[in-house]
């Protein structure tokens, strides 16, 4: 039976959200992080049109949890156990009705903890779906899909060695077509600077309708990831999806230059780690300016949907934003 992953944009059962919960992990940013997660769960709840699922991975997260949303409706949550909150990267990939598993190495060995290797399999069985493994390396980071069996994502994250060594495109493409029912693979470059996960493509560009893809523009005088932007626009102006059809690129405001720590340089900011929810889009807001311009830039995309920004600036202490914290289980 041929199957696709089904777009983001797609109706969903549920939305689960991983909750912060270990405080030698998030250390003076847990607070700030679970307000900011908590804050995205009531808007899914709420204007999102979701039901959400919220796994938490430690007894504390889970008693922080109940005493900032225990009471909110369409809001379950959902003991469990995991290294981190990153659900996009470690929990299934739903399709064809079923959760499809795969191997998880902690970004190329960067930051393998305790528990992640088994959050598919826990979502799964909490979800009823049937958990189909696959024998590989792969993060639902790494790709994006647009319901029609199109893939977009990057050779930096994919054909890296710290993942599946030996790999090649075509290895790569194989695999997607036998685990994710993928048709086509559209190949990008290089992801944001100082990006742990190597290139993740839902930091890059992302479908938001059919034949139509998101991908930043520079905001501001030394956006570290001007390169890169215009690079993977270039790559996608004259593809083609799996249709046959040709791709239209829309450019959205970046967040520009968000330093890090002291001495860190700049942390991969991204509004393009937006969440496409049943009834609205959520985006992570970093600077108040251009995290406005994207939010309307993101309002004419979608006009079926409210578009709403949140802050995400704790939550990227981590590593990452609303996208990477979630995973979308479809209706069919």
């Amino acid at each position: 039976m041929s199957f696709t992953v089904p777009a983001e944009w797609a109706p969903h059962r549920a939305m689960w959200l991983g909750f912060p919960s270990h405080a030698d992990l998030w250390e003076s940013d847990l607070e700030a992080a679970q307000a900011e997660v908590a804050a995205l769960a009531r808007a899914l709840a709420g204007p999102g049109g979701e039901r959400v699922r919220l796994m938490t991975g430690h007894p504390d997260g889970e008693a922080a949890a109940r005493a900032l949303l225990g009471h909110v409706p369409n809001i379950e949550i959902v003991p469990g156990r995991f290294g981190d909150i990153w659900l996009r990267d470690t929990g299934p990939i739903f399709a064809g009705g079923k959760a499809r598993g795969f191997k998880f190495n902690g970004w190329g060995g960067k930051y393998a903890l305790e528990h992640d290797d088994t959050v598919a399999a826990q979502i799964a069985q909490a979800s009823g779906a049937e958990l189909v493994p696959h024998d590989f390396i792969l993060e639902g980071g790494a790709v994006d899909h647009d319901g029609f069996g199109t893939v977009l994502t990057t050779g930096q994250c994919l054909l890296n060695p710290n993942r599946n060594a030996g790999w090649d495109d075509a290895k790569a493409e194989a695999a997607l077509a036998a685990s994710l029912g993928a048709k086509k693979v559209i190949w990008l470059g290089e992801g944001l600077l100082n990006d742990h996960t190597d290139g993740h493509v839902d930091n890059l560009a992302r479908f938001v309708a059919p034949g139509v893809v998101a991908v930043p523009v520079a905001w501001g005088r030394g956006d570290p990831n001007a390169e890169a932007y215009d690079d993977a626009a270039r790559r996608l102006a004259h593809q083609t999806d799996a249709r046959g059809e040709p791709l239209k690129v829309v450019r959205i405001p970046s967040p520009g230059f968000v330093e890090g720590d002291e001495g860190e340089g700049p942390i991969p900011a991204s509004h393009m780690n937006f969440l496409i929810a049943n009834k609205a889009v959520i985006v992570p807001i970093y600077e108040e300016r251009p995290g406005e311009l994207a939010r309307q830039a993101l309002e004419q995309l979608f006009p079926d949907r409210q578009v709403i920004g949140l802050t995400s600036t704790a939550i990227l202490t981590g590593g990452g934003s609303f996208h990477c914290i979630t995973q979308q289980e479809p209706a069919l």
